[in-house]
């Protein structure tokens, strides 16, 4: 068998120097259009393939140097609106903060909306400080970045929150979540099972909500169908005689719904029904309810901007990916078997 071909053999035939050829095989940017092809060429025509053992090595080599002057990531969120009930924050600070830690990087925060914070302002804060990689947690859906260069920096968003531009994406899977709990209270004894959330926790997580009740409804006899309600007004009280309308025409045996005051109006109509919070907040909530896992969410989009740095990625990417963490089901009593 012939010799697999040498970096150096491919500067040679290149006529550039061996560090130009690594360059280029790196991604690394500011390289010219003509030299690029050139080496490509070189590649094609001797079949190199780069040692991965030694890429790895070189890598945490360039990347120890460059965290040296630059190890930190942007976590930027903005103002919820006034019209948003206070609920917790699809991610925070803490969450990001501990897989940041792990792969030795710091984080700074930002508030889009506070004290006049731009996005323009934003870009030109992140570019003095030699940042160079920004996480997005931005939840109202009118929140428009216009006037941010995104191809200055590796990026990704939680959530389905931030719709556009199309960045790199981690989010809990919540038609598998939902459709796991609808089972679950199923093997319970349920079967008349209804879904009452807002507007605003539908379109953060991309109708996932309302889809997979719906796709879940499909294969029921119509007698145990009951239409999702979205409460159009994510201030709660506004919505109370709405929900209790519904409540009284369908008669659900199980509710999947907020931890907050819609437990006490549903008890009023209904004091055996079933309770699941479709959002668990953590040990605060004594009710059952689907866990989004945020913390492995947050994990996962650090991950997604640190492999951008890695091999020189910036911008919008032509094809996003997205990563989506398994929900988990805690049961924390307020769903018994029916007898």
């Amino acid at each position: 068998m012939p010799s697999p071909a040498r970096l150096s053999q491919v500067a040679q035939v290149a006529g550039v120097s061996a560090m130009t050829v690594s360059r280029v095989m790196r991604n690394a940017p500011h390289i010219r259009a003509a030299t690029r092809q050139r080496v490509l060429q070189a590649v094609e025509a001797l079949g190199y393939r780069p040692d991965p053992v030694a890429s790895r090595l070189m890598a945490a080599v360039r990347k120890n140097k460059i965290r040296n002057s630059t190890a930190a990531i942007a976590f930027i969120r903005d103002q919820r609106p006034s019209s948003i009930a206070p609920v917790h924050r699809y991610v925070t600070r803490e969450d990001v903060e501990a897989r940041a830690t792990v792969l030795g990087y710091s984080i700074d925060e930002f508030i889009l909306g506070a004290d006049g914070l731009t996005p323009r302002r934003l870009e030109t804060i992140l570019t003095a400080r030699g940042i160079e990689a920004a996480l997005f947690s931005i939840e109202s859906p009118h929140r428009t970045l216009e006037g941010f260069d995104f191809s200055r920096f590796a990026s990704a968003t939680f959530g389905y929150g931030m719709q556009f531009p199309k960045l790199h994406r981690a989010s809990t899977n919540m038609t598998q979540g939902l459709l796991n709990a609808l089972e679950w209270l199923e093997l319970r004894g349920y079967r008349r099972i209804g879904l009452a959330i807002t507007s605003w926790t539908d379109i953060r997580s991309d109708h996932t909500y309302s889809g997979a009740m719906r796709h879940y409804q499909a294969g029921l006899p119509l007698r145990r169908r009951i239409p999702p309600l979205i409460l159009p007004d994510s201030e709660l009280t506004a919505s109370r005689k709405r929900l209790l309308k519904w409540l009284k025409a369908y008669q659900p045996e199980a509710l999947i719904s907020l931890d907050r005051v819609v437990p006490d109006w549903a008890a009023s109509v209904s004091p055996k029904i079933a309770l699941l919070v479709h959002d668990h907040g953590g040990e605060a909530c004594q009710l059952s309810g689907i866990c989004h896992n945020r913390r492995e969410v947050a994990a996962a989009a650090v991950d997604l901007v640190t492999t951008q740095l890695f091999h020189n990625e910036r911008g919008i990417p032509p094809v996003p990916r997205q990563i989506l963490i398994p929900a988990t089901l805690i049961d924390q009593g307020s769903c018994p078997p029916v007898i």
